[in-house]
């Protein structure tokens, strides 16, 4: 079994970053966070990254002409940084299908709701809008679409009727912070086996 290494892309605070830095210095997940990307210099996940003594690097939207540009600096970083799996952590960017082919089958990343429920970048909006009885957060394979990709894994909380984006979008963290680095545990030892859009969860060897 190959050493996996990890590239953590993220654009804020990286809540969930730290969820998985705990799970790899618990010895969960048996990988290597080889560096963490922003595409925002001052995002605090390259600070949460720092004070763990992994590389971070800012790679910033706007200093780049076009997004094909931008795109090939990330992908110069992950690639001195020999990383292997790519994983989303609140990263705000879309990324284009040849980015995505280049990597197809090795980028994770998490959603806050149920998917194929609530895509996009305001999921607890348009949940509350929508009213919904139940939301949560989808762990998935990341296609060309935008969060269309085989799920790997989901949680539910319950939405209560008192409920803003903020105080939903707290309880589906919790649970981000739970099932993403299993999701990531799952990969890392070889137990994901996609079959088209269906993801199956092998057992332990």
């Amino acid at each position: 079994m190959r050493e996996e290494k990890i590239g953590v892309l993220c654009s804020g605070r990286g809540s969930n970053l730290a969820s998985i830095i705990a799970a790899v210095e618990r010895g969960d997940i048996r990988a290597e966070i080889a560096v963490v990307i922003a595409d925002k210099a001052d995002a605090y996940a390259l600070e949460r990254a720092r004070e763990k003594g992994i590389p971070a690097v800012a790679v910033v939207y706007r200093d780049y002409a076009a997004r094909a540009d931008f795109e090939d600096a990330l992908r110069a970083e992950l690639s001195t940084h020999g990383v292997t799996l790519i994983v989303l952590a609140g990263f705000m960017r879309i990324l284009t299908p040849a980015f995505v082919h280049a990597y197809a089958g090795h980028i994770l990343n998490i959603h806050p709701a149920l998917l194929p429920s609530f895509p996009g970048a305001h999921a607890h909006r348009d949940a509350l809008s929508y009213g919904v009885k139940v939301s949560g957060c989808t762990v998935h394979f990341v296609d060309e679409g935008t969060d269309s990709g085989p799920i790997i894994m989901q949680a539910a909380v319950p939405v209560h009727d008192d409920d803003t984006e903020e105080t939903l979008a707290a309880r589906v963290l919790a649970e981000e912070h739970r099932i993403f680095p299993e999701a990531i545990r799952l990969y890392v030892d070889g137990r994901l086996q996609m079959d088209g859009r269906q993801v199956r969860i092998l057992p332990c060897q």
